[in-house]
């Protein structure tokens, strides 16, 4: 996972993020071959009684990408989180990131917010939620 988070992100998460994170209900890899491909991290807030999913990291090898894996996994880790009975889920992708933009927008993600230089380069990032109760995406696992 370092190695593909690492040819996906100028910024890559540090091994010691991802072993922070094995225990959330929506860690979930892709393989071929008994390779990982991709994977996707997703944890979840108590907020108010009304828990957040945050997509917190999502990567498709470059060699995978175009094939739906990307896709798979953001629509497992949404179902995994509405199974927990997390209420919204939301993630932030880069400003200029289109390809990713354009899954979330075809799986029901609205931007809410702009954050100015939110990445190391100086990036803005766009805030995006899903509402997991209307979700249509949601019969995949």
């Amino acid at each position: 996972m370092v190695r593909i988070e690492r040819a996906c992100f100028t910024d890559p998460w540090p091994h010691d993020a991802f072993e922070r994170l094995l225990g959330e209900p929506a860690f979930l890899v892709a393989e071929r071959a008994g390779a990982v491909v991709g994977f996707v991290v997703a944890d979840r807030t108590p907020n108010h009684g009304r828990d957040i999913g945050h997509i917190k990291d999502l990567a498709v090898h470059p060699d995978a990408r175009g094939e739906g894996i990307g896709r798979t996994l953001l629509r497992s880790a949404l179902a995994r989180l509405r199974a927990t009975d997390v209420a919204v889920a939301r993630l932030e992708v880069r400003e200029g990131n289109d390809p990713a933009r354009s899954l979330y927008a075809d799986e029901g993600f609205d931007p809410i917010r702009r954050v100015g230089g939110y990445y190391p380069d100086g990036e803005d990032a766009l805030v995006l939620v899903v509402d997991l109760a209307a979700w249509a995406g949601g019969d995949t696992e």
